[in-house]
């Protein structure tokens, strides 16, 4: 009978390092232990940010700009941390054990975090709604509290979605069909998360008070976490075969530059290359040449000096990593819109008609969950309809390719935003119309008129963000995926960054010399209108250069590789911009 056991084709291994059978190990019942974690991390998160401007307004006496700018530094922190969590993934200890770490760090954050809403020498003192002001170690400690949480997510968020894909076999073609669905749901279970931290936690934070509001995430959190380890038989792990990858990725634009005087051989085999038999022997993958950036082929040039030149494999991982970059930095703009959700979006909200009857009034950052609303109706349909559809026209197995699906989702994202911009010209219509100036005086318009807004994104997100985090894991160096994923959460971080930065900017020109501030303290005298145009204009021109810089780009081969040292060829394709036709 032992002989009839088949084990996974691509290298996995158990926590002890040994093979495992494919039968009995990943797939869909291993990623059913993790997909609850997600939800219950991205609960936490949401819980968090949704209501986070709110909270330092309120409770901490925080300014308008000021507490954009770090809801924006906070939520920019979360997602660039995972850069130095996935780099200790794929260098060292492996994604199962820095997330293990990370995950401990972040429960600690959430505990703390609670701490310093609920007891009493930690938080602020309030009667009849009015705070009084925090002292210097209240706020410190809600700030330690925070950035606790984003050095948890730095090992967490970039490895458990990528542990997620290691346990689908890509030399199993029933396995890799199921892969491409895999992050559909992934993004779908998190979006149940964000769903119940929207519409849940913070109604809970605002009427039932912000300890019980933190608190029931961060119980949730320890629960899941018991659930990941209780599926521990099931996990398929990579090895971790890179020993430092920073070191191999500078190596070889510095050795081009050095030989850059020099003539690229028209023969490529007389570039550097470790025989097929290393390959095989260690398990890496060989990677063939590529067209794309020649001139760090000069890299691999043999010269009479005694240092080795880089390898061919070596130079095309650090192509591979250059393309990845020139797609990250398109999607910078697009974040940025998106930290809109958490911060501009929720305080226009605070200035409605937030009634629903006689007694109940909406939280404003519960309108947030109509973004989710939109991601969980629209997941399924993509999934089910739209993908198989266009497989149909296309031959694609994931129906359209994943930059067509990004695109699709960033112009969505500038109509959203343009949307919002005319939302704002019919409030500040309304506010004329009502001679209302004072900033705690509620603006006689349904907070619904923000509806659009938010479901488009919603939408948007179930093209771009899902395609984002697809699009790095699958086009990464093989050794480097949980790396590869962090341009996807960088790219979210440093929009944030950015947005922080352009409020202040906005701010700072705008309200110079005595003139009126396009995002003040009082929204009822502002311009938001003006800022969410002046970001459809450079969203449009962003788009413009997506456009340039995807018909650019070379996917990595799709085909399936051979295992134990097989050649990892990269296709000399760009990509397909001709129009979709249905």
């Amino acid at each position: 009978m032992e002989a009839t056991k088949v084990y996974t084709q691509d290298g996995t291994v158990d926590l002890q390092g040994r093979p495992v059978l494919a039968s009995r190990t990943g797939r869909w019942r291993a990623c059913s232990f993790l997909l609850g974690y997600e939800a219950f991390e991205r609960m936490a998160f949401y819980g968090i940010a949704s209501n986070l401007v709110n909270y330092l307004t309120t409770r901490l006496h925080e300014d308008t700009i000021s507490s954009v700018r770090n809801v924006n530094n906070w939520s920019g922190a979360v997602w660039i941390t995972p850069i130095a969590g996935a780099y200790i993934a794929d260098s060292y200890i492996g994604r199962f054990w820095t997330f293990t770490a990370s995950s401990l760090i972040y429960v600690l954050g959430m505990i703390l975090l609670t701490m310093a809403v609920t007891v009493k020498s930690l938080r602020p003192t309030c009667a009849n709604g009015v705070c009084n002001k925090a002292s210097s170690l209240q706020i410190t400690f809600f700030y330690i509290s925070l950035y606790t949480i984003a050095i948890g997510a730095g090992g967490t968020k970039p490895n458990i979605s990528t542990f997620g894909a290691d346990q689908f076999d890509n030399y199993s073609i029933r396995e890799k069909k199921q892969k491409v669905s895999f992050f559909n749901w992934w993004m779908f279970s998190s979006f149940l998360g964000a769903l119940f931290a929207t519409l849940g936690l913070v109604y809970i934070q605002e009427n039932l008070g912000w300890g019980l509001g933190y608190g029931i995430p961060t119980v949730g959190l320890l629960v899941s976490l018991i659930v990941f380890y209780i599926g521990t038989p099931f996990y398929r792990h990579k090895v971790v075969k890179t020993d430092n990858l920073a070191k191999d990725l500078v190596q070889v634009p510095i050795a081009a530059f050095k030989n850059r005087k020099l003539h690229c051989p028209d023969n490529l085999l007389e570039l550097h290359e470790l025989d097929s038999h290393y390959y095989k022997s260690t398990g890496k993958h060989q990677v063939h040449h590529t067209p794309i950036f020649r001139f760090l082929d000069k890299a691999a040039i043999k010269t009479s000096s005694r240092d080795l030149p880089c390898t061919v494999t070596k130079v095309e991982v650090a192509k591979r990593v250059l393309a990845l970059f020139s797609i990250w930095l398109v999607t910078l703009i697009p974040s940025t819109l998106w930290a809109q959700v958490n911060t501009l979006f929720v305080k226009q909200g605070t200035t409605l008609d937030r009634k629903l009857g006689s007694s109940f009034q909406i939280p404003a950052a519960s309108l947030g969950s109509f973004v989710t609303l939109s991601m969980l109706l629209s997941v399924p349909m993509y999934d089910q309809y739209f993908v198989p559809f266009m497989r149909k026209k296309t031959g694609n197995p994931r129906g359209i390719t994943i930059l067509q699906r990004l695109g699709i989702g960033f112009v969505i994202q500038i109509v959203a935003i343009a949307v919002a911009s005319a939302v704002e010209v019919k409030r500040m219509s309304v506010i004329r119309e009502f001679h209302i100036t004072n900033p705690k005086q509620v603006v006689p318009m349904s907070i619904f008129w923000l509806l659009p807004q938010y479901s488009l994104l919603g939408i948007a997100d179930v093209f771009n963000a899902i395609g984002l985090l697809e699009f790095f894991y699958d086009q990464s160096p093989e050794e480097m995926q949980s790396l590869g994923t962090t341009f996807f959460t960088s790219g979210i971080g440093l929009g944030n960054f950015l947005n922080s930065f352009l409020v202040t900017m906005i701010d700072d020109i705008t309200s110079k010399g005595g003139g009126k501030s396009w995002i003040g303290d009082n929204l009822n005298d502002s311009r938001l209108d003006y800022y969410y145009g002046f970001l459809m204009v450079i969203s449009i021109v962003n788009m413009g250069l997506f456009l340039w810089v995807a018909s650019k780009y070379v996917y990595k081969s799709d085909e399936t590789k051979e295992f134990s040292g097989g050649c990892v060829q990269m296709e000399a394709k760009a990509l397909d911009t001709s129009p979709l036709t249905i």
